[in-house]
């Protein structure tokens, strides 16, 4: 004896025509004509990706993050050393080391040991002394007036420089 399955659809509906029904073993979803798969270029239906889409929805993208107070810190210390750095070099070149022939000093200190000189414009009212001769080298005392002497006759004082990584002698006069 075999038995019928139960009827598909609303059990309820007594006396009512019945849909057409998908053979058992069928997708229920396939699109087209029943038994036939789907041919390429055919819609899907509206509003969903075909299957198989060769896509995938975008994720959404994150907020942007406000830079942390660590950030802002680091900046302003990166800063703040670039400045300093450039001060520095700004201030150090018209020191001794940079004075060439023909330049005027001027003594920035009364100490004999570090007189502080620094070119300037030799218009200007501060320049004291005119560079007559610069000699590469580490001299003493003694050495460096008989250096001078050599280079620049009418020479009236020396000043030596060592320890910088450039050491060097000048000869100066009265401007």
């Amino acid at each position: 004896m075999t038995t019928q399955p139960p009827p598909q659809g609303n059990p309820f509906a007594q006396n009512q025509p019945q849909a057409p029904q998908q053979p058992q073993g069928q997708n229920p979803y396939a699109q087209g004509q029943p038994g036939f798969p789907q041919q390429a270029g055919q819609p899907g239906q509206p509003g969903f990706p075909q299957q198989g889409a060769p896509y995938a929805p975008v994720p959404p993208q994150p907020a942007r993050r406000k830079p942390s107070f660590k950030t802002i810190k680091n900046i302003v210390i990166a800063v703040v050393v670039v400045g300093v750095a450039v001060g520095g070099y700004i201030a150090s070149r018209d020191d001794a080391d940079t004075a060439a022939v023909g330049d005027c000093m001027h003594r920035g200190s009364t100490s004999d040991t570090d007189p502080d000189l620094e070119v300037v414009d030799c218009g200007d009212s501060k320049a004291q002394y005119v560079v007559l001769a610069k000699i590469k080298g580490s001299y003493s005392a003694l050495t460096a007036e008989s250096k001078c002497t050599e280079a620049a006759k009418d020479f009236q004082y020396s000043y030596t420089e060592s320890g910088s990584g450039s050491d060097f002698l000048l000869c100066l006069k009265d401007k």
